[in-house]
């Protein structure tokens, strides 16, 4: 049996919202649309309209995997899932499938930390007994991943939405780089502007030197010839 990703969606909001908010179970039309389109704990997050609910209800319906009920006194039609009767599911294995129609392929950690609210694990070996008990029938709900380039851990993923698991993404090839050239090293600062003044417990040069007594000339003629001019 295999689901469309809408019906996926409406049967992991159906199981989410019995066991996280059994008060307000069954949904009408109008709560099951809001859990679909909830932004939190979804992946992908989507945007489903009445018609595109009811389709899936409908189909669900057909498929023995939901229930439309009709309470006395009050005026919507409810629905709730039927997922555990049909595949003879354990509470546990329930909680953990709707996890994966919700948020897609996760680790054990995350299975774990995720269902938390709708059935608490003790251990990581508790999700992976249940996980490999969904494995091992006849018919699998469930398939363990290739574990991904950089990733510790596998992850699993359910098989009830059309199409399966995707294989494990593999890391696309990172195109070469081309060497860079080696930068000749920078002539100091002052080789490049003309010398100033000796340093401290230096000898100036005698180009230096000659130029210094050069402008020393020129700076007394000036200084006479403005003498010459005062004195007029």
């Amino acid at each position: 049996m295999e689901l469309t990703p809408e019906e996926g969606r409406v049967l992991g909001c159906l199981v989410e919202k019995q066991l996280t908010t059994p008060l307000q179970y069954p949904l009408t039309d109008n709560a099951l649309i809001a859990a679909c389109n909830q932004t939190t704990s979804r992946d992908p997050v989507v945007d489903y309209d009445v018609a595109t609910v009811r389709m899936a209800v409908r189909t669900l319906r057909e498929k023995e995997l939901l229930r439309t009920v009709h309470r006395t006194g009050e005026r919507s039609d409810k629905h709730q899932h039927q997922l555990d009767r049909t595949f003879a599911l354990s509470p546990g294995q329930v909680a953990l499938l709707a996890v994966l129609l919700l948020r897609g392929p996760q680790t054990l950690a995350e299975l774990r930390a995720r269902t938390e609210r709708m059935h608490p694990f003790d251990t990581v070996e508790q999700v992976h007994e249940e996980l490999a008990a969904l494995i091992d029938r006849d018919e699998p709900l469930v398939a363990l991943l290739a574990r991904q380039p950089g990733r510790k851990e596998a992850r699993y993923a359910q098989l009830l939405v059309e199409g399966g698991p995707a294989p494990a993404a593999s890391l696309e090839p990172v195109e070469p780089v081309e060497p860079v050239e080696p930068v000749e090293p920078v002539e100091p600062v002052e080789s490049r502007y003309v010398e100033s003044a000796p340093r401290p417990g230096t000898s100036a040069p005698a180009s230096t030197l000659a130029g210094l007594a050069r402008e020393v000339e020129l700076l007394r003629a000036e200084l006479a010839e403005l003498r010459s001019q005062l004195e007029v």
